[in-house]
């Protein structure tokens, strides 16, 4: 098939590259003109674990360009996945799809035959049927029926893995114009992921509350874990991991995303769940649950300052990892970020390393900040270390040489004493052996 994909960002180049390694000609449309480029050249634009690979051994399959008209003329199928930033009042805003739909109809006044459009940024309920059909149809001068087809379809990946959740999903979610629209959607994704994979079919307002509500009921999940963490750390003899392996063995909870560790953070979670309660809020509904959720979130930066204020024996702290989850360079939203900037502007000399997202979080971290080179390095020059972000690259370099005389405050129980020396003060979040005398 052929197929056109607007938006070559974090997902929208994996997307094209997994078509592509399905057979499928695909066409990158982006209004940046170096991910056109590199496309072009046979490189990624962005960075994720296994996208060179795809782009390099599926190159003659790909292209890309900054015309639309180029692109729609030449496929029959058009995902669309640009940003859909959060207002302040926490919900989606549609600028970008809208634009990007009058790209499209206009390119469709120009070409004949059926064509089929498929939102996958996510969105507020109620944006698919209305302004977004509304200005398709527009500008594209047909009527969403027999000769244009819409759906709203968004993934559900994580970054440092979409190549492999692209491939193998837990479910596909398709919110139909029509059937003929979405049997084809649905024909696509089983090309792509397997005949037997599960694909929920609806219609679009449905496909788009479904969407957030699976994020939100995730960050549930996820601070449910955070808060038995802090009551382990309060009983001696208590262990969260014993506590919620035991808790994850019943079906009707399961273990996927119900371990303690930091605040939840990244482009998906945190916002999803604020637009959830501004949805519910908007139409006089109660997210009670949502509200509470972000509530834990964001305490979870202060009972780990307090740790850290608490156990540092000097003011020299060092956090290892900034991305906010292993195998990704992005710091959106990461509880490492935030530590150290609130501990920067209170008078502790800090310092930081990740394996891969130095870069990017020197644009938002303050100055005075300092970026070591290494795991080694950020130990020597502080008296207390935060693993924040469990890399393999960062536990591997933790050894009793460096890890002497230091307080150690490990997020995610990833250390053990022998890892760290026998000299070093191991603080392992939800373990009531090694935290609870600190709450006394």
């Amino acid at each position: 098939m052929k197929i056109s994909v607007v938006g070559l960002g974090k997902l929208g180049s994996p997307i094209l590259a997994v078509l592509a390694s399905k057979g499928n000609e695909v066409i990158g449309i982006d209004v940046n003109k170096e991910f056109v480029s590199q496309v072009n050249q046979g490189k990624a634009p962005i960075h994720e674990p296994s996208l060179q690979q795809f782009i390099s051994l599926h190159s003659s399959k790909i292209r890309a360009t900054s015309d639309y008209e180029e692109a729609i003329s030449q496929s029959d199928v058009t995902l669309v996945i640009v940003p859909t930033p959060s207002g302040r009042d926490g919900t989606f805003s549609n600028e970008y799809l809208l634009r990007s739909m009058e790209q499209i109809g206009h390119s469709l006044k120009k070409k004949q035959g059926y064509h089929l459009v498929v939102i996958k940024s996510t969105v507020m309920p109620g944006s698919t049927g209305g302004e977004i059909k509304d200005a398709l149809e527009k500008a594209s001068e047909r009527t969403v029926g027999s000769d244009l087809g819409l759906c709203y379809s968004p993934e559900f990946i994580a970054l440092g893995s979409v190549i492999q959740n692209l491939l193998a999903p837990d479910l596909i979610l398709i919110g139909e114009s029509d059937k003929k629209a979405g049997d084809i959607l649905q024909e696509i994704y089983r090309n792509t992921c397997g005949e037997t994979v599960q694909v929920q079919r609806m219609n679009f307002v449905n496909a788009e509350i479904a969407k957030i509500a699976i994020n939100t009921y995730v960050t549930t999940k996820i601070s449910y874990a955070n808060m038995l963490s802090e009551v382990c750390e309060r009983i001696n003899g208590a262990d969260v991991d014993v506590v919620t392996s035991a808790v994850g063995k019943d079906s009707r909870i399961g273990s996927k995303y119900l371990r303690a560790g930091n605040a939840f953070g990244g482009p998906c979670f945190p916002r999803d769940n604020v637009a959830f309660g501004a949805l519910a809020t908007q139409i006089g509904a109660r997210a009670d649950l949502a509200f509470a959720t972000q509530e834990l979130n964001q305490f979870q930066d202060t009972r780990l300052i307090r740790l850290i204020e608490e156990n540092s024996k000097g003011k020299k702290v060092g956090i290892l990892g900034l991305s906010y989850k292993p195998g990704t360079y992005v710091v959106e939203e990461s509880q490492g970020v935030r530590i150290a900037n609130y501990l920067c502007k209170n008078g502790y000399q800090v310092s930081v390393y990740d394996p891969m997202a130095l870069e990017e979080a020197a644009l938002v971290l303050q100055k005075s900040v300092c970026l070591a080179k290494s795991v080694q390095e950020c130990f020597e020059g502080s008296d207390t270390l935060v693993l924040m972000t469990p890399w393999d690259e960062i536990l591997r370099e933790i050894s009793p040489s460096i890890g002497m005389g230091k307080t150690v405050i490990d997020c995610w129980r990833s250390l053990s004493r022998k890892a760290c020396g026998s000299d070093c003060n191991l603080i392992s979040l939800g373990h009531g052996s090694t935290l609870n005398m600190a709450y006394n």
